[in-house]
């Protein structure tokens, strides 16, 4: 029987780990608190399409420097490179706080568009390449090599509980100080992720000869292509989902569910044949978008975002296992970052398609997740599991 269990490693958990594990979270916390809260902001400036382009445009951005990652941290220290992306995007964060503080106050800006656009893309390009770093690099750094499979799955988990945590902080501040406060907010993440990654020590690593300017080291996986689409069309699902306005409960359900994700893998899955993992994930999302569909009782409330949660942890963290399964010698870090590009890829479509097409139609929104989870299910069942157990390295 096919199985996969990702055994708990006490010593992994040292100190630098710990601070590098947090600094992802508040990294994806800092981009994440603003799904909710942009879009009612930018309507106030823009129109529902130039709204949706702006929310598109970060997972646009993830893309343009991963191609150049491995010059970068082998040209310059590689934890450098990544306190300075994460630098730059909380001037991005400030720049845009400037221009809701000031100039939209003053009213001197009539057209803001084309600013919060470039914001948002080089926004995108500083959050891709600085998980890219902080999970395909530093993150493996700090462990011995028979662990980096625990500190791959585990570290991504604190990625993966921001998605929930940022909205629910967003949206408890949002009332209270508005934009201004989650963006001070947003920055002060980004702060905190500066200071717990300048807190290790990493010791330094002599360049490889015959650099390459841009390669898919550390950036894409071409062997992976069937499991990219499979997640993308999972990831888009979510991005359809937290396009839709949800309150502060809906995101802490959705957060337990990610808990009990984590205890189902130990207790339920752990010796599960491989393919049921994959299987009931997307049989539990199916399952709370019908349950969105069918008028939202109160106890269907809190049970619909609890399957979500629990469907997305179970998948997700599944097929990172896979990307890092299929990699060869030396591309751990490549299958890392060809996982981060498939999520946040996916979570972008999601959302500019959710905001350009149907916004405010929450009905046609779940048909139209309904309908991607139904394609990823089919995908998986007759052609990624089959491939990707004839294609795995490890």
């Amino acid at each position: 029987m096919n199985t996969q269990s990702t055994p708990v490693h006490v010593k992994l958990w040292h100190r630098d780990f710990w601070y590098l594990a947090f600094a992802n979270m508040f990294l994806a916390m800092s981009a994440y608190m603003l799904i909710p809260i942009l879009p009612l902001w930018l309507l106030k400036y823009c129109t529902p399409s130039e709204m949706a382009l702006c929310m598109g445009a970060f997972g646009a951005g993830t893309f343009l420097l991963g191609g150049f990652t491995s010059w970068l941290v082998q040209q310059y220290r590689r934890n450098r490179v990544c306190m300075v992306s994460v630098f730059v995007l909380l001037v991005c964060l400030a720049v845009l706080y400037y221009t809701e503080h000031t100039l939209c106050i003053q009213g001197s800006v009539r057209n803001i568009f084309p600013v919060v656009l470039v914001l948002r893309i080089i926004s995108g390009a500083m959050f891709g390449l600085s998980q890219m770093v902080l999970l395909s690099t530093l993150v493996i750094d700090t462990c011995e090599s028979f662990r980096r499979t625990e500190a791959n799955h585990s570290a991504t988990w604190f990625c993966r509980f921001s998605l929930p945590l940022g909205p629910i902080v967003s949206l408890t501040v949002y009332p209270y100080y508005g934009l201004d406060g989650v963006l001070l907010i947003s920055m002060a993440c980004c702060l905190l992720s500066i200071i717990l990654i300048r807190l290790v020590s990493f010791p330094f690593k002599a360049p490889e000869d015959h650099l390459k300017f841009f390669s898919l080291d550390r950036y894409f996986l071409p062997q992976s292509k069937w499991l990219f689409v499979n997640l993308v069309l999972i990831t888009f699902t979510v991005g359809l989902i937290v396009s839709m306005q949800h309150d502060e409960m809906f995101y802490a359900m959705m957060m337990t569910g990610f808990f009990l994700a984590l205890l189902s893998q130990r207790f339920v899955f752990v010796h599960a044949e491989l393919k049921s993992e994959v299987v009931a994930s997307l049989l539990l999302i199916g399952a709370a978008l019908l349950m969105m569909l069918s008028g939202m009782g109160a106890s269907l409330h809190y049970l619909s975002p609890l399957f979500i949660g629990l469907g997305i942890g179970i998948s997700c963290s599944r097929f990172l296992l896979f990307f890092i399964k299929l990699s060869h010698h030396c591309q751990r870090g490549t299958s890392q970052s060809t996982y981060l590009i498939a999520w946040e890829v996916g979570l972008s479509l999601g959302l500019f398609t959710g905001f350009a097409f149907f916004y405010g139609n929450h009905r046609a929104i779940v048909f139209i997740a309904l309908g991607a989870t139904f394609l990823s299910l089919l995908q998986y069942l007759f052609f990624s599991h089959s491939w990707y157990l004839k294609n795995k390295n490890r």
